[in-house]
């Protein structure tokens, strides 16, 4: 039997923003892991981006990324968005699966990045993606409590700090070893391949949105609508 996808290398993703619209927001900072669980880890790629409109205040005070900052330390989004772009693509082309927490928003804030600055967005359709969100809610559907990263994390005892968290390269670290975590502890995950599980969660996402809505619908807003869409839109 072949090695285990959460055995072999892998990447992991995070973005901070200027906003949760992943049509109109823009990527403040990004972080590539490439993992290996034989080798351990190697510094990661990581972007600071001058984005080109205003960061609000509110989501500075998340990830400490504000306009002055950005314009001294950072990659105009223009050269930047496209760099990102072809890291990923690389990362396809090298069959290593891609750990992205809530993928639907990461990497639809960079579909839409990539698009908008006329960089071809189709390569990111190549990923095998790996979303902890999404198995961690197939895996243990009904357990109280948040589903934030820092929420999952402490659940399962992956390390990350208060002070790290809503920083591009911790988050993504913390993603790739909870996809570790969750592949190791669940066969039923560790033994499918890395286009399986790709498979699978888009049916589990949309299942979970379905279900979330069913109970939105009863209980809150008869009109509710949860997009299951995974793991972006347009995938």
């Amino acid at each position: 039997m072949s090695a285990s996808w959460y055995t072999r290398p892998l990447a992991a993703f995070d973005v901070e923003t200027t906003g949760l619209d992943v049509t109109g927001d823009r990527i403040v900072t990004a972080a590539l892991w490439h993992i290996d669980p034989a080798s351990g880890t190697k510094e990661p790629l990581t972007w600071i981006i001058d984005p080109g409109v205003l960061i609000p205040p509110e989501a500075s005070a998340i990830h400490g990324f504000t306009d002055e900052r950005v314009r001294a330390e950072g990659v105009p989004a223009p050269k930047a968005v496209p760099a990102i772009g072809a890291a990923l693509e690389k990362t396809a082309a090298d069959g290593l699966p891609l750990v992205v927490y809530n993928a639907p928003y990461d990497l639809g804030m960079l579909h839409h990045e990539l698009v908008r600055h006329g960089v071809d967005a189709a390569p990111l359709a190549t990923l095998h993606v790996v979303d902890p969100l999404v198995l961690d809610k197939q895996t243990d559907p009904f357990r109280k409590g948040g589903r934030k990263l820092t929420d999952v994390c402490a659940h399962h005892g992956i390390p990350l700090a208060a002070d790290d968290a809503h920083g591009a390269a911790a988050d993504a670290l913390a993603a790739g070893r909870l996809a570790w975590r969750l592949g190791a502890s669940h066969p039923e995950l560790g033994e499918l391949s890395p286009a399986e599980l790709h498979d699978s969660q888009v049916r589990w996402k949309a299942e979970q949105a379905a279900s979330f809505q069913s109970y939105l619908r009863r209980a809150r807003d008869p009109e509710a609508v949860i997009d299951g869409t995974w793991p972006y839109a347009g995938s």
